[in-house]
C-alpha cells in the first residue's frame, strides 16, 4: 500500500471527515537536495471534520501528525496540513 493510500486509511478511520485530500505534491520537488526520489515525499492535507471542535490550530496539526508518526519517519518529508471543522469550510470559498 502506497504512503499517500496509508495516509487517507489512517486519517479517515481515526477522525471519520467529512471530506479528506490528500494530495502527492512530490513531483514539485524532484531534484531538490532533501528529496529522497522516492515519489512519496510531499503531501498536502485538507481535513475537515468534527473531531476539531475546540481545538487550536497547533492542537489539530499535532493530532494529524500523531495519527501519520509512522508515514513520516518512513519517508515523508514534507506535509503541509489544513485541518478546519465542518463550519469553519462552510464559511471558506469553495477550492
Amino acid at each position: 500500500m502506497s504512503l499517500q493510500s496509508r495516509m487517507r486509511e489512517k486519517l479517515m478511520v481515526a477522525l471519520e471527515p467529512t471530506r479528506l485530500d490528500v494530495v502527492n505534491e512530490s513531483h514539485l520537488h524532484a531534484g531538490h537536495a532533501s528529496s529522497p526520489g522516492t515519489g512519496e515525499s510531499h503531501f498536502r492535507v485538507l481535513i475537515v471534520s468534527k473531531a476539531f471542535e475546540g481545538k487550536s490550530r497547533v492542537e489539530r496539526h499535532r493530532t494529524v501528525n500523531d495519527l501519520l508518526a509512522e508515514e513520516l519517519k518512513d519517508g515523508v518529508h514534507a506535509l503541509a496540513i489544513k485541518a478546519l471543522t465542518p463550519g469553519e469550510q462552510a464559511s471558506q470559498p469553495t477550492p
